[in-house]
């Protein structure tokens, strides 16, 4: 027995299941475009397309999330080590901490977190 018939037969087995389920999903599908139908859970219509572009404002805002969220993505490892390191530990996340404050301060000197 060739040793690289078990993985082909893999292969093939992965593709033919891919193949079935493409062709069951195509099979099941209703023939509509995508804006004729309405909303599934919002309740209202949709005022524009769902790849039109965003106001400017919601870039700072998202800028802004992903800095909180780097934030507690270096503080859940850090907890874990803080005893073992000790007081250099603590030195560096509140620098880390004070570098975000800093740029949040800026960010709201800036505007970026009014709404008018």
């Amino acid at each position: 027995m060739d040793p690289w018939q078990p993985m082909l037969v893999l292969l093939g087995l992965a593709v033919a299941g891919l193949a079935l389920l493409y062709g069951l999903g195509m099979w099941l599908a209703a023939a509509r475009a995508p804006l004729e139908t309405g909303p599934f859970a919002g309740g209202l219509h949709p005022g524009e397309h769902a790849v039109s572009r965003f106001h400017v404002r919601w870039y700072a805002v998202t800028m802004i999330f992903l800095s909180f969220d780097m934030e507690m993505l270096f503080m859940y490892p850090w907890v874990r080590v803080v005893s073992e390191v000790g007081t250099s530990a603590v030195v560096e996340m509140f620098l880390f901490l004070g570098i975000l404050f800093a740029a949040v301060t800026y960010a709201w000197r800036e505007g970026a977190l009014r709404w008018t």
